[in-house]
């Protein structure tokens, strides 16, 4: 009978989303390990890890999000690097402490259920554990009618690594003198999107789509560049070289992260000028009238993840990053202090 009221009547299509799960099998596929036990369609994700390889092993784990930087995604209806986010947000975490990312599950929530974006968002998810390593072992895509807005959603992620615990990077073998190394970020990653939007969308009136000469894209394309992974040169650094402490430059900035992983009587004493800052961060702060010690306390401003290394190693630890094809830059040294971070 016509008149009948079902669940996609209610908003929720069943139909629609066993499609999705069919779209993404194939993209979770592309990411196993040969520790992944089954196919996707289970209730739990099933992973045996060789514990041959490590004698004391420890496992990490950490979740994470995109944040607004998904509203840029909704402006534009591009949605296939949001996923890179949501797992470098989570895997850049693990590596902190030296682990290896073994696998990685997915939350997205959607108000209304469309198999291509949904389809379009896990190929970024996918991309993302393949370039960490990882496997994409499970997930849940929720059709959430009158939650969301038509077109929105919400992703986050959740990871698992491994480390032998005698091989556990916590910053407590920082010592005075340690150099500090930054990696480039691709711009902004994914903080301050709130602060991002204020100034260059509403207070300034940009248009997303317009093109910005200062970085030769389109604001939707630089406001849009997937966070940076880092997990390979940094797994293969540890093999062969000592580094002290790891800190991944997220919300906080460089000024809010470091100092997490100082030990006491310690600081960081950073010198502006060793690094390139991408001119997204300039343009924030000229428009937005932005000081100079709120941009580091909010954004990463070109540094997306820092190493803490011995004098005698630095040398050759930059050198190891430039032939991975990632930018390495000296930026400090640790000092005497009281766990601040001081850039001049």
């Amino acid at each position: 009978m016509d008149g009948q009221m079902d669940y996609r009547k209610a908003g929720v299509d069943i139909n629609a989303g066993d499609e999705a799960v069919e779209r993404i099998k194939g993209l979770a596929r592309s990411t196993f390990r040969p520790e992944v036990l089954q196919d996707l369609g289970g209730f739990g994700g099933l992973f045996a890890p060789n514990l041959k390889r490590i004698s004391n092993p420890v496992l990490v784990a950490g979740c994470d999000g995109v944040g607004t930087k998904l509203k840029i995604a909704f402006a534009v209806n591009r949605h296939d690097t949001i996923g890179i986010d949501c797992v470098a947000m989570c895997v850049n975490d693990l590596l902190v402490q030296g682990a290896e990312p073994l696998f990685f599950l997915d939350y997205l929530a959607v108000g209304k259920l469309e198999p291509t974006q949904v389809e379009e968002i896990i190929s970024g998810v996918a991309e993302g554990c393949r370039q960490s390593g990882c496997a994409l072992l499970g997930g849940e895509t929720a059709e959430m009618p009158g939650f969301y807005p038509p077109g929105e959603y919400d992703l986050a992620g959740f990871a698992v690594g491994i480390v032998d615990r005698a091989k556990i990077v916590d910053g407590s073998a920082i010592r005075e003198g340690d150099q500090i190394i930054g990696l480039a970020s691709s711009g902004l990653h994914s903080n301050g999107y709130s602060l991002v939007r204020r100034v260059l969308l509403e207070d300034s009136n940009l248009k997303i789509t317009d093109f910005q000469a200062a970085f030769g894209l389109t604001l939707a394309e630089e406001l849009l560049k997937p966070t940076t992974i880092y997990v390979r040169p940094v797994l293969d650094l540890l093999r062969h070289c000592r580094v002290n402490g790891m800190a991944h430059i997220t919300g906080g900035g460089l000024i809010g992260n470091l100092p997490r992983i100082l030990p006491r009587g310690l600081s960081a004493l950073l010198h502006a000028d060793t690094w390139p800052v991408p001119s997204v961060f300039r343009l924030i702060a000229d428009l937005g009238a932005v000081s100079s010690d709120e941009m580091f306390r909010v954004f990463n401003m070109g540094i997306g993840y820092v190493l803490v290394i011995p004098e005698d190693e630095a040398i050759d630890a930059v050198k190891h990053f430039t032939g991975f094809g990632q930018k390495a830059y000296l930026i400090g040294k640790v000092i005497n202090g009281d766990k601040q971070v001081i850039i001049n």
